[in-house]
């Protein structure tokens, strides 16, 4: 594992694993073909604290001890007070967003295979 990706703070790690949750997430509901805005509402939905913090639920179960720890580090990094929702909701997601930015530096293979027990809505 190189040292400077653990030198990156846990946040950074969010804010990337954000990015690419979300671009995995919008790659998921592209096919079939709809309307652009229905696209968006779907992503949408899916990249909420709140169903983020679910699929982590469902994800825990999946992850190593070290994945464990990187959801921790995650966690605690969440020091912003949200206002329109609980502040563990908000950790979880946060949490889950690190362990992506985390494994998307460091072990690709590990975070398709981990992305591939999301259980997307699929209305």
């Amino acid at each position: 594992m190189p040292a400077e990706i653990q030198k990156i703070s846990p946040s950074a790690w969010a804010y990337l694993g954000d990015a690419v949750y979300e671009l995995y997430i919008r790659n998921c509901y592209l096919m079939p073909p709809k309307r652009s805005r229905y696209y968006h509402q779907l992503v949408v939905d899916q990249v909420r604290a709140e169903s983020q913090a679910h699929q982590l639920h469902n994800l825990k179960p999946h992850l190593t001890n070290t994945e464990l720890d990187i959801l921790k580090r995650g966690r605690n990094a969440a020091l912003r007070k949200p206002k329109r929702l609980d502040p563990e909701v908000y950790q979880q997601a946060t949490s889950l967003e690190t362990l992506i930015g985390y494994l998307y530096l460091t072990d690709p293979q590990r975070l398709k295979q981990l992305l591939g027990y999301i259980e997307l809505d699929e209305s």
